[in-house]
Order: structure tokens, then C-alpha cells, then sequence
């Protein structure tokens, strides 16, 4: 399973500017919310009761998760975070981050839920392609690196800009 299986050309964010970990949760709730057609509170939430159970950073990356009811949430959808600038994110390590990838699964797909968080942290643990990541100078380079493994039609926008937070 590709990380891409959860994502589009909109729902990859590049050089996005936040401040605090409050904040880009808040951003994430934002951008799925548009997609799913509900609350960002509701998705803000779900997020952040994940996160007091223990933070999902490591390493410089964070894995923000939920599980929504499935009369929400048809299927998972993702969303990948670029950031312009690391931010504390209460990681396990205390290490700052500066990639995020976040998910929402329907919560009647249990083993579902737990196959794919650990097949994106085996694939984001590759320090090769994650140095890659960070060294995308535009939204169309980091769409590459994430769709560079599946035949794709998809066409990226080049002048793609992230909000400013």
C-alpha cells in the first residue's frame, strides 16, 4: 500500500508556515473537513484525543490519527504536510518536526486502522526518502516524490501555494 492511496494533489501541502502543534492540527482538521463535508471541530477532536493518549511524533515526523464513524467518514482519506519550518510537537524524542502525514479511518475498519499507520511509519522511517521530502523546493517536486512509485495521471500544479498560519 502506498502512502499515496490517501492522498490527491490537494491534500499534499507544501512549505506550509504554522507555529504551534495546536495550530496545524487545527489546519489539518480544516483541509479534510472541506473534503468530508463536517465540522472541523469534529475531526480537531478526534485528533486531539489520539494525541493526549501520546504524541505521534518521532524522528522529525508525525503521524497525527483517528478513527471517525463510518456514517462520517465513507473511506480514509490522508492528508501530507510539508512544513516551512520544524515546530515543537511534543514528540516522543523532543525532537522538533517538520513532516506530517495524517489520517482518518472509518472506525469499523479496526485492522484496517492499524495496517495502514504501520505501513506509512515503515514507509516514512526510510531516511532516504524522508531527506528527500525535506529537500522538495516546490509542491510540484514533493507531489513527485510521493506519487513517484504508481502510474499517475495526475497533473501537478506547479504554482500551487500553501496557506500562511
Amino acid at each position: 500500500m502506498q502512502l499515496t492511496t490517501f492522498l490527491t494533489e490537494r491534500t499534499i501541502q507544501y512549505n506550509v508556515h504554522c507555529s504551534s502543534k495546536k495550530r496545524i492540527l487545527e489546519l489539518i482538521s480544516e483541509v479534510l473537513a472541506q473534503d468530508l463535508a463536517i465540522s472541523p471541530t469534529i475531526i480537531f477532536e478526534t485528533l486531539c484525543n489520539r494525541e493526549r493518549k501520546g504524541s505521534t511524533g518521532i524522528n522529525g515526523i508525525a503521524l497525527p490519527h483517528g478513527k471517525l464513524a463510518s456514517g462520517l467518514l465513507p473511506k480514509a482519506i490522508g492528508l501530507f504536510i510539508h512544513l516551512e519550518k520544524a515546530i515543537a510537537f511534543d514528540a516522543i524524542d523532543n525532537q522538533p518536526i517538520d513532516l506530517l502525514f495524517a489520517l482518518l479511518i472509518p472506525e469499523k475498519n479496526e485492522q484496517q486502522y492499524k495496517d495502514v499507520l504501520q505501513n506509512i511509519a515503515e514507509q516514512l522511517s526510510d531516511k532516504t526518502f524522508c531527506r528527500e521530502l525535506r529537500a522538495a523546493k516546490s509542491h510540484a517536486k514533493l507531489c513527485q516524490l510521493l506519487f513517484q512509485n504508481i502510474t499517475s495521471t495526475i497533473q501537478v500544479d506547479s504554482h500551487f501555494t500553501s496557506p500562511r498560519l
